[in-house]
C-alpha cells in the first residue's frame, strides 16, 4: 500500500513537473515572438530607409544631369523668340555667367546696335564662321525652340539656361539638337551657315534676359574668348551697352562700380568694321550719331569706311 502511494505521488509529481515545463515553454514563446516581430519590423524599416536613400540618390543624379526645372516654365511652349511679359521683368538682376563656353572662336563681324541702313536694332553680335563650322552651347541649359524664319534668323536655336539667360543662335545650316533636349556648355548644337536674311556665313548670337536682348559684349570679351566678370548685372537702363575691362587693372572688375561708364571712358577710338554704321557704333558706346559726327568733325553727308578710325571722345 505504501508502495502504491509512493508510486502515485511520484506519478502526480512527474505530471506537475511536465505541466510546469509546458507552462514555462509556452511563456517563453511570447517574448521570443515579440522579439521576432520587432526584428522583422526593423528589417522592414531598414529596407524602407535603403529605398529612400536610393530614391534620393537617383534624384541627386537627375539634378546633376538636368538644370533646375523651375525656370523652364514661363513661355516654354511658346513659338515666340520673346515669350515673356514686360510686367514680370525686374529692373535689375545679378546673373552668374561662370561655366561659359564660347559659341564659336571667330572674330566679331558686326556689333550689336541700331542699324540706320535697315531702320532697326541689331539685337545680337555677328561672329565669323565658315559654312558648316560647329556651333557650341554657351552655357548649360535646355533647348526651348528650334525653328526656321525665312526673312530673319533662318534656321535658329534658342537655349534657356539655369542662370536665367536665353541664348539665340541664328543662320544655321543645320540644328543638331531638338526641343527639350538638355545640353552642357560646349556641347555641339548646330552647324553654322547663311540661312534666312544673311549675306554670307556667320553666327548671329544673342543673349537675352526675360526677352531683353542684352548686348553680348556686356557679358563676353570676344577678342579674348572669355567673360568680363563672373557675374553680369542686368539693368534695364544699361543692358544695351558693351563693357570693356582693361587688363591694366585701372578699375576693379566690380558690379558695384559702373563698368559701362568706366569702359566708355577707357576706350578712346574705334576702328570701323564691315557692316558697321555710324549709328550702331555710336549706340554701342552710349553716344548719339550727332555727337559722334561732332567729335570726328564729320558732316551729315560724310560716310564711314571699313578701317576708318573714329574718335569716341
Amino acid at each position: 500500500m505504501n508502495l502504491i502511494k509512493k508510486i502515485s505521488v511520484l506519478t502526480i509529481m512527474t505530471a506537475f513537473a511536465v505541466s510546469g515545463l509546458s507552462a514555462q515553454t509556452i511563456k517563453s514563446k511570447s517574448p521570443h515572438s515579440d522579439a521576432h516581430k520587432q526584428l522583422l519590423a526593423n528589417q522592414a524599416k531598414s529596407k524602407d530607409q535603403i529605398r529612400l536613400v536610393e530614391k534620393n540618390t537617383f534624384i541627386d543624379l537627375i539634378d546633376d544631369i538636368e538644370p533646375e526645372p523651375d525656370i523652364f516654365t514661363e513661355g516654354w511652349n511658346s513659338k515666340s523668340v520673346n515669350p515673356f511679359k514686360e510686367s514680370d521683368v525686374p529692373d535689375t538682376k545679378l546673373i552668374d555667367v561662370t561655366g561659359y563656353f564660347m559659341p564659336v572662336p571667330g572674330r566679331v563681324n558686326s556689333n550689336y546696335g541700331y542699324r540706320s541702313k535697315f531702320g532697326r536694332m541689331h539685337k545680337g553680335i555677328d561672329l565669323h564662321i565658315k559654312s558648316n563650322d560647329t556651333i557650341y552651347a554657351a552655357f548649360d541649359g535646355k533647348v526651348r525652340l528650334t525653328s526656321y524664319e525665312a526673312r530673319g534668323f533662318g534656321n535658329y536655336i534658342i537655349l534657356r539656361h539655369p542662370n536665367g539667360l536665353e541664348t539665340v543662335y541664328g543662320h544655321l545650316n543645320k540644328s543638331l539638337v531638338k526641343p527639350d533636349e538638355v545640353v552642357k556648355a560646349g556641347d555641339p548644337i548646330g552647324l553654322g551657315g547663311s540661312t534666312g536674311r544673311s549675306t554670307g556665313p556667320h553666327l548671329h548670337f544673342e543673349t537675352r534676359f526675360m526677352g531683353y536682348a542684352i548686348n553680348p559684349a556686356a557679358i563676353f570679351d570676344f577678342a579674348n574668348h572669355t567673360t568680363h566678370t563672373d557675374t553680369y548685372l542686368f539693368d534695364k537702363k544699361t543692358y544695351t551697352k558693351a563693357r570693356n575691362f582693361a587688363p591694366s587693372g585701372k578699375y576693379a572688375k566690380s558690379e558695384k562700380e559702373n563698368p559701362y561708364r568706366a569702359a566708355d571712358s577707357e576706350i578712346e577710338s574705334y576702328t570701323v568694321k564691315k557692316g558697321d554704321t555710324l549709328s550702331s557704333i555710336a549706340k554701342s558706346y552710349g553716344l548719339s550719331a550727332t555727337s559722334l559726327r561732332k567729335i570726328n568733325g564729320m558732316s551729315n553727308s560724310d560716310m564711314i569706311k571699313v578701317g576708318q578710325v573714329l574718335k569716341l571722345k
